[in-house]
């Protein structure tokens, strides 16, 4: 694992901002100091706000770090998420009206707002912490990846310190480099996280054995994260979530529920492949399983933020309040999710369909992986909690009917990634979550709990107060 270099990146902001003439030889990140925000990400999402416009930066960023982070997907990828949106958040709340920290609500962050000196400029604040907590909460990065955090902090650096006194561009650092350190002591204090960070495919854990039940037939299939149970939540639990057990019970008869079910994956995941239809479009469009080719399956909703945000012209304060109950969401249905999955152990459907139907049974996802399925149980399926769980916090902020393309996909060649376009966010919701029939991997009752869980908890995400 990456050990995080927050304090050597902390170290370089400091220089440059007291010695900006020496500038090119004290960085110890990038040496090109007259590097462009365009050479460094895609700068495609333009907002009219320059503070919104600085926040969507720092998020395409984000996307491309996400797909190359290993080991991460999907429910430590969804933590990130909420420490660094409650990073931003907290960097930029004392300015924003009618809105209080979250330091009330949020037992063990500290945060004391008397550090905060008057003469902030929040862009600048925004640009040191994002670089730190970017650095922090996103490990196991490939090198050439992980660079760019510093680069892309450089060169925004330079265009956003442009006309300011030296005594406000050292006040912003400081104070942007106070709330990112804060936010990650506060989440060094969830020790369950932390050690399941460490070790996600525990050695320790062995899955209970059951008629029907979720198992491996690999070391490498060893269960992800069996324990995320036990992780920290924002907003509510998995306890105060309502688990529902899976309606359907575990037969071999032909004529069982449970069989259809499973044969119903059978017919959509083959007739996608033969056919090359709208089906397996809709299966790779939404995927985001695979590490080095799509970003994680909470990170596509980061994607979808950000277009929504180009689309509707989001003020900055509307943007950052919105990401961070997002963050919130996906964290929260991640620890959820991931509670029921180990409670109930229901099977993935190629195990199922292998033995029981067509031994030569393969998933549509299985031609970019190693291994025919996620390791870990198929109920509910994670990917349609993620879809709902953010779809709840879009439709409370834009409503419900949009005219939306999705173009997170759109160039990409090695799968089917052309834009495609909804008429409501629920319909978008409703696509990505039953994508997974098509792709292979999830049954109906999976897709249809996930979606239900999701809805429920960003419910309670969107009754979360923030006012003063």
């Amino acid at each position: 694992m990456r050990i995080p270099h927050i304090y050597s990146l902390l170290l370089g902001i400091l220089v440059v901002v007291l010695f900006q003439s020496c500038q090119d030889d004290v960085d110890d990140v990038s040496l090109n100091q007259n590097i462009e925000v365009a050479d460094v990400i895609d700068t495609s999402i333009i907002v009219t706000d320059p503070t919104t416009q600085l926040i969507t930066d720092w998020n395409t960023l984000w996307l491309e770090i996400d797909r190359y982070a290993y080991g991460m997907r999907p429910v430590a990828t969804a933590r990130s998420l909420a420490y660094i949106h409650l990073a931003a958040y907290e960097v930029a709340v004392a300015d924003i009206d009618g809105n209080q920290s979250n330091v009330n609500n949020l037992d063990g962050l500290i945060i004391d707002f008397n550090e905060r000196p008057d003469n902030v400029d929040i862009k600048v604040a925004l640009n040191t912490c994002y670089a730190l907590v970017f650095d922090h909460f996103m490990y196991n990065v490939q090198g050439d990846i992980d660079v760019k955090i510093g680069q892309h902090k450089n060169a925004q650096e330079t265009r956003l310190q442009e006309g300011l006194s030296a005594d406000v561009i050292t006040n912003s650092v400081a104070w942007g480099a106070y709330v990112a350190e804060q936010v990650i002591a506060y989440s060094q204090t969830d020790t369950a996280a932390e050690s399941q960070i460490i070790e996600p495919q525990p050695y320790a854990y062995e899955p209970p054995a059951g008629e029907g039940y979720w198992t491996y037939s690999a070391d490498e299939e060893r269960a992800w994260f069996p324990y995320w149970a036990s992780a920290r939540t924002f907003v509510i639990t998995s306890e105060e979530t309502s688990s529902v057990p899976p309606a359907i019970n575990y037969s071999t008869n032909v004529d069982s529920d449970f069989y259809n079910e499973m044969m119903e994956v059978y017919t959509i995941n083959n007739a996608a492949r033969e056919e090359d239809n709208d089906d397996l479009w809709v299966a790779e469009f939404w995927s985001d399983d695979v590490e080095g080719l799509m970003m994680s399956p909470p990170g596509r909703q980061i994607s979808i933020a950000n277009q929504l945000i180009d689309q509707m012209d989001v003020s900055y304060e509307q943007s950052l309040m919105m990401l961070l109950k997002l963050g919130f969401s996906l964290n929260d249905a991640a620890v959820s999710t991931w509670a029921d999955k180990y409670e109930y152990m229901v099977m993935r459907p190629s195990v199922y369909i292998q033995e029981h139907i067509d031994p030569t049974y393969q998933t549509n996802l299985y031609r970019f992986i190693n291994w025919p399925n996620p390791s870990f149980p198929g109920y509910p399926s994670g990917h349609s909690a993620f879809s709902s769980a953010a779809a709840g916090v879009f439709i409370n902020e834009f409503g419900n009917t949009i005219n939306f393309t999705d173009k997170t996909h759109e160039g990409r060649t090695e799968f089917r990634g052309a834009p495609r376009q909804y008429n409501s966010l629920s319909e978008m919701a409703q696509e990505s979550a039953f994508s997974r029939l098509p792709l292979g991997v999830h049954v109906r009752m999976d897709c249809t709990e996930g979606l239900r869980l999701g809805y429920e908890i960003s419910d309670a995400v969107n009754a979360y107060n923030l006012s003063e």
